[in-house]
């Protein structure tokens, strides 16, 4: 009797991959980067400190002080890979597990926490950072970038120096009208847009064969543009996939999806139990893929770094976890009034109802 290997033990096939599991650096014929060893550590920084953050995030979920949070373990590569390729005028539009862009694009991660504490809106502007606020609905970001991205195109903002967007998903998402659409209207007007797509695996507890008979990469040929697929565990790799896409989008060549094959190595968020549908062998061998622990191997290898330097890496990240805690902790609760406000640039009637209605109802609870 033969056993089938646990899901993900083998790479795909036709995946784009420049740093092997291993740690060994191979080439592409089509996509190649040259990294210095300064910018090879800066990567492995954001990798570590990226995870540190999200890791207290959880636990302080599970300590009462947060609501809710969808975690990144194990998706950190394909987000600080396509994070560091985005110029400054590009345009990213999120999930809410996209953690690791946000720290790309200079967004404080307690605006993060604050979010899942419910004492802000979303905390940031997406104007200063050039990144939108977290969507909770399920693939109703890709039609607001494809919107923006047409604008963009409208506007005159394309060649060398112009701009582009880039649209974040996860594979359970593909199944979505909003995204097919997406695609359509990004087609047909060869908007300057990247969707990437995290797959990672798991569309909550539905596997990706109940999504897709084919590699997502490919239904961007239906619509009539190139898709892609990379190891989303290979920072390089989702580096240099995506900086070529975004440039190609800036000169005028159109939408791309890049399908980063990953894996989420936790819970789809801290309110589900992943082994009530998956098996312990399935995580066990992507573990093996781990992205911090190959640019590590990498590093050793190529004497980039010793261990002085991924000591204080590790005491900079336990630092940070301690910072993102206390301010966490500190963050004051909102008025309760105050969730009207900022919701219409101008003035609207409807709301000025509801505002007085529920300012009515609190006053109930005095005395």
């Amino acid at each position: 009797m033969t056993t089938e290997p646990p899901r993900g033990a083998e790479a795909p096939p036709e995946l784009v991959q420049l740093l092997t599991p291993e740690g060994e650096r191979v080439e592409h014929p089509d996509y190649d980067i040259d990294l210095t060893p300064e910018e090879v550590r800066g990567l492995y920084r954001d990798l570590v400190l990226v995870r540190r953050v999200d890791l207290e995030a959880v636990a302080l979920q599970r300590q009462g002080e947060l609501g809710i949070w969808a975690s990144l373990l194990g998706q950190e590569a394909a987000q600080i890979g396509s994070g560091r390729a985005l110029a400054e005028s590009d345009m990213v539009f999120p999930t809410y597990r996209e953690h690791g862009v946000a720290w790309c694009r200079g967004v404080d991660p307690v605006n993060l926490l604050g979010l899942f504490r419910g004492v802000n809106h979303g905390g940031w502007d997406p104007a200063e950072h050039n990144f939108h606020l977290y969507t909770i609905v399920i693939g109703s970001q890709t039609l607001h970038a494809v919107g923006y991205a047409m604008g963009v195109q409208r506007d005159g903002a394309v060649g060398e120096n112009g701009a582009a967007t880039i649209a974040y998903f996860g594979d359970g998402a593909t199944s979505q009208g909003d995204v097919n659409e997406s695609f359509i209207w990004a087609s047909v007007f060869n908007a300057p847009i990247v969707f990437f797509c995290q797959n990672n695996q798991w569309a909550i507890s539905e596997p990706l064969e109940k999504q897709s008979r084919i590699p997502l990469y490919r239904r961007a040929s239906g619509f009539g543009f190139p898709g892609v697929r990379v190891d989303g565990n290979d920072v390089f790799a989702c580096l240099a996939v995506t900086r070529k896409a975004l440039a190609d989008a800036r000169s005028g060549q159109g939408p791309m999806m890049i399908e980063a094959f990953t894996y989420r190595m936790g819970a789809h968020t801290t309110s589900d139990d992943p082994t009530r549908y998956r098996l312990a062998d399935e995580l066990e061998a992507w573990k093996l893929k781990d992205p911090i622990e190959r640019v590590r191997a990498y590093m050793f290898k190529n004497g980039i770094a010793d261990q002085d330097f991924f000591d204080a890496i590790d005491a900079e990240a336990d630092e940070l976890g301690r910072d993102v805690r206390k301010r966490c902790l500190e963050l004051p609760d909102p008025e309760p009034l105050a969730i009207f406000d900022h919701v219409y640039a101008e003035p609207h009637r409807l709301m000025d109802e509801e505002r007085a209605q529920f300012a009515a109802y609190l006053e109930g609870f005095e005395g």
